[in-house]
């Protein structure tokens, strides 16, 4: 579409929920601070920069339907944000590569007395938010993230373990191309193998050879690991996750290339699972209760790296794949 037919577009759709063309950051003004923001180095008048700009603008439409669910308490904003000038098939197709495993109903008791609100945070578990760059490895963060918290709380001290290795020797897993947490963990518990620090094993950002070491080597191993569905259980969900430590989760992100914060209470289902996250807490002090989410796109992203899903009707899928790990 011709770029001034993207305008038309987005002054129509503008006119529609009464907003004006000047609080759409479409301008080329705006288009210039973004790139210089992002460090983007595409040329002016080359053809990519038509389509970038193009995606840019077609992204501020997204926000303005994506923003007028916005009146609810403390409702999720979307906007501009380093994914602005990716179409929404191009994000898809590096960030959403997450697969999703088949999970039985969680089947046991709900824990009595949890507290209103759990943080693993604050219990110093929970290492910083990474960025898994243009790389489809979110299953992985999402694994290493559950294994280096479970073992933090064990008594050791905070590691970051290495996300590399598990992108490259999970046979079950296809690296940079996508993966699944359950997989992940059903290879790291069937082989043994020991996940060593990511001092040891550094992050590329693509798929490499497998890099073994050897059996003396210092590392963690997973014990077990358990799977469910807690579809209309997220109540239980939260026992699981104050008792056993943050969880891996699959969820729906495709409308997560424009968040910038608050609760998320719509935009998403759980019909296509893609991404994989951390769920490290919940707080069901206020109006709203919500899980406590870290992503893996850097701090940039969201709530320095974090966004917040609401609890109790199952938004984004949030509960319908959930993995804690046992070491």
């Amino acid at each position: 579409m011709a770029v001034l037919q993207v305008l038309s577009v987005i002054l129509v759709t503008a006119a529609c929920f009464g907003e004006s063309v000047a609080n759409l950051n479409v301008s080329g003004i705006d288009f210039d601070s973004f790139r210089k923001k992002f460090h983007r180095l595409y040329e002016v008048n080359s053809e990519e920069f038509s389509r970038r700009q193009i995606n840019f603008q077609n992204a501020a439409v997204r926000h303005l339907y994506l923003n007028s669910f916005s009146g609810q308490t403390q409702s999720a904003t979307y906007g501009i944000n380093q994914f602005s000038d990716l179409s929404q098939m191009e994000f898809k197709d590096v960030y959403l590569r997450a697969e999703s495993s088949s999970a039985p109903g969680f089947v046991g008791s709900t824990r009595a007395g949890l507290p209103a609100k759990f943080d693993w945070r604050d219990k110093g578990v929970v290492a910083p938010v990474q960025n898994q760059l243009a790389c489809g490895s979110c299953w992985a963060f999402s694994t290493v993230g559950a294994i280096q918290a479970v073992h933090a709380m064990g008594g050791s001290q905070l590691e970051q373990l290495s996300v590399q290795q598990v992108v490259d020797c999970s046979y079950k897993n296809e690296g940079c191309s996508g993966g699944s947490p359950s997989h992940a963990l059903a290879w790291l518990k069937q082989t043994r193998v020991k996940l060593v620090s990511h001092s040891d094993y550094p992050y590329k950002a693509k798929t490499g050879m497998c890099h073994f070491f050897s059996p003396s080597h210092e590392g963690v191993t997973v014990r077990n690991f358990s799977l469910h569905s807690f579809s209309g259980q997220e109540e239980a969900m939260m026992g699981q996750l104050v008792q056993f430590g943050p969880l891996a989760a699959i969820v729906d992100a495709v409308s997560w290339q424009d968040y910038l914060g608050g609760i998320i209470q719509h935009h998403c289902s759980s019909q296509w699972s893609n991404h994989a996250v951390l769920v490290v807490g919940y707080d069901t002090t206020g109006e709203i209760p919500y899980w406590i989410v870290q992503n893996s796109w850097g701090t940039t992203w969201g709530d320095q790296g974090y966004v917040y899903v609401k609890i109790g009707t199952n938004i984004c899928g949030i509960a319908d794949s959930v993995a804690a790990v046992f070491l």
